[in-house]
């Protein structure tokens, strides 16, 4: 895989490239999409060869026997993860933002709060607000550049009402994994509040070197009576576009009241993201994968190197994701000042902070899951915008 080959991804219905203009009025002729979270690589040969033969063959029924399915999943995860996943435990979404829904609608009620370490991926919020819940705000602490929870500080915003904690690990949009030991403390606190956590670890397979994603539920086993994980194979291997999640429930008590949720509203699974999916849980996928970590992490560091040389500007030190998270707060100016420079000088698309909560409003979020080349030319159009702090 030559990850240096431009697509050209104008004119294809995606909203990274389609919809820039209307959202942040980047024109995407002379523009650069760095926001929505999706690459400009192709899948895996092995993922795009099973949907070739999928319209070879073209018939196009009902899925049936999801055995294999559920097989790769279960592969992967103990293979990448050491975590050994039962596959009567797999629940099929459309997608992780449907899954958070899921979680929402069935261990929570209108008017209570769900817990949120901000900021945070800002769909989780939306969810929350849109089913007539509560979002319980709880700030990250930034000690020396690094995004740490404080769990002390969280028990104090607690007022009663919260029934539910939903962690992003890897962090997006902050890009940090969370040690062994803050899972630990965040099972406890879960276990000292009565509060069911939702585990979404989308994120979890692009981790640099020098770093190692635990699981939730091998961090903290014994609260499985109150963990519900999440995870799919859309950022790993750029695959969005299936809307193909996975919740995973061990136990009985818990898997059956989510079962009861996906029954009542009619939910099956498409059976193209299933084939998908199989395909890329394989040892062909993990092969791509290495070769994407290895390019991902060249362009983390060309962008990081330009953009931290611009007076004001710092990049958070990736440990994970494909998500560069640059605050602007030591330019001094205000952020419409700083978003007009990059959307209208640089002609850059990112997404802006303040929809990821609390403590992300100077910031702004840039997707490098691009070629190169894109990111060479946007840390130099960033200098260029901002050259007269240099």
């Amino acid at each position: 895989m030559n990850f240096d080959d431009v697509i050209d991804r104008r004119g294809t219905h995606n909203a990274k490239w389609d919809m820039m203009e209307k959202i942040y009025g980047v024109s995407p002729d002379d523009g650069i999409s760095m926001w929505v979270a999706d690459m400009d690589f192709r899948a895996p040969d092995c993922v795009n060869d099973t949907l070739h033969r999928l319209a070879d063959h073209g018939v196009h029924g009902y899925f049936g026997d999801d055995s294999d399915y559920r097989a790769a999943i279960c592969w992967w995860m103990e293979n990448r993860h050491g975590w050994k996943v039962d596959e009567r435990a797999i629940f099929t979404t459309h997608g992780l933002v449907n899954g958070t829904a899921l979680c929402v609608q069935t261990w929570t009620q209108p008017d209570d709060a769900v817990v949120l370490f901000t900021p945070v991926y800002h769909a989780f919020g939306r969810v929350i607000r849109a089913a007539g819940r509560e979002v319980r705000e709880c700030p990250l602490a930034l000690r020396d550049g690094r995004y740490e929870m404080d769990i002390e500080d969280a028990a104090r915003r607690l007022t009663g009402n919260e029934k539910m904690v939903i962690l992003c690990s890897p962090h997006n949009p902050g890009g940090r994994v969370w040690s062994h030991e803050e899972l630990r403390a965040l099972a406890d606190f879960c276990v000292e509040h009565d509060l069911l956590l939702v585990s979404d670890e989308i994120h979890h397979d692009l981790v640099f070197p020098g770093h190692r994603h635990t699981v939730m539920a091998n961090a903290a086993p014994e609260i499985a009576d109150r963990l519900v994980m999440m995870t799919a194979p859309s950022k790993t291997f750029n695959i969005a576009g299936a809307h193909c999640g996975n919740v995973i429930i061990h136990d009985e008590k818990l898997r059956a009241e989510f079962a009861a949720t996906m029954a009542g509203l009619g939910l099956s699974p498409n059976s193209f993201g299933l084939f998908m999916t199989t395909a890329a849980y394989s040892p062909d996928g993990e092969e791509w994968l290495a070769g994407l970590l290895e390019y991902l992490d060249g362009n983390r560091r060309l962008f990081d190197e330009g953009v931290n040389a611009i007076p004001g500007l710092r990049s958070m030190a990736l440990e994970s994701t494909y998500l560069a998270w640059v605050d602007f707060s030591g330019t001094g100016m205000e952020m419409t000042e700083v978003v007009t420079r990059v959307q209208k000088t640089a002609r850059i698309a990112a997404n802006l902070g303040e929809t990821f909560g609390t403590g992300g409003e100077t910031f702004l979020r840039f997707n490098l899951g691009t070629q190169r080349a894109r990111v060479n030319e946007a840390v130099s159009r960033l200098q260029e915008a901002f050259s007269d702090l240099q």
